[in-house]
């Protein structure tokens, strides 16, 4: 049995006097131990919904949420997430789930010194207190690579810098070892430098612990570096769903066919112009009426519109190996210019070089 498993997963956000808004219609995937599992789409194709989904974040008024998320206990036993109450949530979030967020300016306290929102922690799931919880908040933050923890854990928010923030709130999601580690968008708005670092510190924490690993992004870049396995997310729904290497080798389906395409290419000639997916997030059909990417895709034929495709395997693959959600899918067709097993090398490369800089 996988650490999470995530079965058709649904969120809908109601409102008096407005129509519902189905942020996530039917996502499914599962996380195994010491894994790293992507989730990838352009703004608004519901990563972090699910994210928050998970966590039990979600408001409570306004908001459905439906399927199931099994996760193993330490125990050895399972539960499903989205039916905990607050109470039994609170006990997991900590030792077994945690998160890190995506804009840590917003999401640290900025009235309330680093030290102690780390130290609270460590009280709350580990019963450490005085001496001792600062002793280890200071670990904490030296393991993360903040130069003068001691110093640092008297400071506020606003004293650090944003890489410093971002590794801050890494520190308090590791303190208390979680099985699971969710990271929504965590090299945001940081400059190259500092996410190569995040990255390089986040590959060490799942090297180090076993700690399994789901990273929300649409940086391809980050997915080539980091990632085992990788699902595309487009209007709450995968859309594919496949190992890193095939996936950057030959995507299948025209909406990560073109999220690949469209990435600037070193060994494109001079004066190349870019090729990005025509429209917006916003030119979409409901999921019922058939393919939401048809308004937006190249490849477009009359059947995407007979109904809502099932996520099934790809013509040629290995059962289970590589799923496609697409009643027209692209083979044999490289994703921009060159060879496309150079194209996930490059990025993959590229991401190295920046993390041993």
């Amino acid at each position: 049995m996988s650490l999470l498993s995530v079965d058709e997963l649904t969120v809908t956000f109601t409102g008096r006097g407005t129509r519902d808004v189905n942020a996530v219609s039917g996502v499914s995937f599962s996380v195994d131990e010491g894994q790293v599992v992507g989730l990838v789409g352009e703004s608004g194709c519901g990563k972090s919904v699910t994210s928050l989904a998970l966590m039990g974040l979600l408001p409570k008024r306004g908001v459905r949420v439906g399927g199931r998320a099994l996760f193993r206990t330490k125990g050895g036993g399972s539960t499903d997430l989205l039916t905990l109450g607050r109470s039994a949530l609170r006990d997991l979030r900590g030792p077994q789930l945690a998160m890190i967020f995506q804009d840590p300016l917003s999401s640290l306290n900025p009235v309330v010194p680093i030290g102690v929102q780390v130290t609270e922690i460590l009280a709350r799931h580990r019963g450490m207190r005085g001496k001792a919880a600062r002793d280890q908040a200071a670990h904490l933050l030296e393991r993360v690579g903040i130069p003068d923890p001691t110093r640092r854990l008297r400071e506020y928010p606003h004293q650090l810098s944003g890489g410093m923030r971002q590794r801050a709130l890494i520190a308090m999601a590791v303190a208390c070892a979680p099985r699971l580690l969710i990271a929504d968008e965590p090299t945001t708005a940081l400059d190259v430098t500092i996410q190569a670092q995040i990255l390089e510190l986040l590959k060490e924490l799942v090297d180090d612990q076993g700690t399994a690993l789901l990273m929300i992004t649409h940086d391809l870049g980050v997915v080539a570096g980091l990632c085992d396995d990788v699902n595309v997310l487009y209007a709450g729904k995968v859309v594919e769903a496949a190992g890193r290497r095939p996936l950057f080798a030959a995507p299948a389906h025209p909406y990560a066919h073109g999220l690949l395409g469209s990435i600037p290419r070193l060994d494109s000639p001079r004066g190349e112009p870019l090729n990005p997916i025509r429209g917006s997030i916003n030119d979409t059909i409901a999921w019922g009426d058939g393919c939401a990417f048809a308004p937006r895709c190249d490849f477009y034929t009359l059947a995407c519109l007979e109904g809502a495709p099932a996520l099934a395997d790809l013509p040629g693959a290995e059962p289970a190996a590589h799923l496609v959600r697409c009643v027209n899918p692209v083979l044999n067709e490289a994703p921009g210019a060159g060879d496309a097993d150079d194209a996930g090398a490059d990025t993959e490369s590229d991401t190295t070089k920046e993390a041993s800089a």
